[in-house]
């Protein structure tokens, strides 16, 4: 798809998922970089990729790098991006854009003098179906909309003795369940609906407030496969485990998102219902290739994801025919095929077709209002600064 080769940050979980995505949508990877030499070299040998990076120099210097994917823990997010940005490479960065308003504001004005594509990977707006409903809304089927109610629900967290460096505030931020999976939730609903959050009231709850951390790291979702008896040492936690989220909506609309990491059985399971003066859409990650649309007067539709029944923004990001389900990997290729399309398209006066650092910083706005709300036990209102 592009000449722009790409340099991939991170080996954990998410950082090859990357790699295979890109791959998937034609991008050159030219290597990875891990948290160390040994990490780097077995990833590279893991994905057969033909470098193992050994610092941030090694890739900014490289000439062969024209875009760099940061997907490394929380907290180096901005220091990364702020580095690859400087060096006149473009990002793409994994959520959240940076630990805090004042870095991801800093961003956002760094990668608008840049003339660099800057991204951050909110993949989920990527399913077709989603952006098949943010067609219907834009086109006015839906109508004015009344509520939008919906969830985003995991259990990969659901015993004390499950542990990743996500759980503590000093790694991922003062939130981790909203932060960590609640944002791909709101910048869905924004993306889907366009309406902007004014006010939120939050109830939040660390329901293990101490956890037992393994004396070795544990990769991300694999602590509930672990068979063996590990040493452990005891860890206070201060990031929520669960908790809802009352929006209000520009133009009076409402909203509700409940999120939680330790409700059992749920693996990623993320839905929303979208309560329209026309009509109402109900959607969910786990049957992704199905849209319910409800109707008060004739009977109600489910539609399947097939390019010969959605709209052409749709169609575009769907690669396989009806029937042939596409899923979880499928939108991180989506996302970054509209990333590099965009770069190779070369005008970067048109409006971006992929999550910007602009959303990214929108969703940390948000985070810190939901946080202030919660500490506060009252509305918070958004003063215009998310925007």
């Amino acid at each position: 798809m592009s000449e722009t080769g790409t340099a991939v940050i991170g080996a954990g979980f998410i950082g090859p998922v990357h790699v295979e995505a890109l791959q998937r949508a034609g991008v050159t990877v030219t290597g990875i970089l891990g948290v160390s030499d040994e990490e780097s070299q077995q990833a590279a040998k893991n994905l057969r990729l033909p470098r193992a990076y050994s610092n941030l120099e090694e890739i900014l210097s490289d000439k062969k790098v024209r875009a760099v994917h940061v997907a490394t823990p929380n907290r180096l997010h901005y220091e990364i991006a702020k580095r690859v940005l400087s060096a006149g490479k473009h990002v793409m960065c994994e959520k959240p854009l940076a630990m805090n308003s004042t870095e991801s504001a800093e961003l956002v004005r760094l990668a608008e003098k840049s003339g660099l594509a800057a991204g951050v990977n909110y993949n989920i707006r990527f399913y077709p179906l989603c952006l098949e409903a943010a067609e219907m809304v834009r086109a006015g089927s839906v109508g004015d909309i009344y509520s939008v109610c919906g969830a985003y629900v995991q259990d990969w967290l659901f015993c004390p003795t499950d542990y990743n460096w996500r759980v503590l505030a000093e790694e991922g931020g003062e939130l981790r369940a909203i932060a960590d999976i609640g944002t791909h939730w709101l910048d869905l609903v924004h993306n889907i609906t366009g309406l902007e959050a004014v006010a939120v009231c939050a109830d939040l709850k660390t329901v293990h407030p101490v956890r037992k951390r393994p004396t070795g790291e544990v990769q991300t979702f694999k602590a509930k496969e672990e068979t063996r008896v590990v040493e452990t040492e005891p860890v206070n936690i201060t990031t929520e485990d669960q908790g809802c989220v009352m929006i209000r909506f520009e133009g009076g609309g409402q909203g509700c998102l409940w999120v939680s990491q330790v409700t059992a059985g749920r693996k990623n399971h993320l839905r929303y219902e979208i309560a329209g003066s026309k009509c109402s859409l109900s959607w969910c990650s786990e049957q992704p290739n199905s849209m319910w649309i409800g109707h008060r007067e004739k009977a109600n539709e489910v539609l399947m994801r097939d390019p010969a029944l959605v709209s052409d923004t749709a169609r575009n990001f769907i690669s396989y025919p009806g029937g042939h389900n596409e899923g979880f990997g499928d939108t991180f290729k989506q996302c970054f095929r509209a990333f590099y399309g965009y770069i190779d398209a070369g005008d970067f006066s048109a409006p971006p077709p992929f999550p910007t650092f602009a959303d990214g910083h929108r969703e940390i706005v948000l985070c810190e209002a939901i946080l202030t709300s919660h500490r506060e036990n009252r509305w918070v209102e958004l003063k215009g600064d998310s925007k």
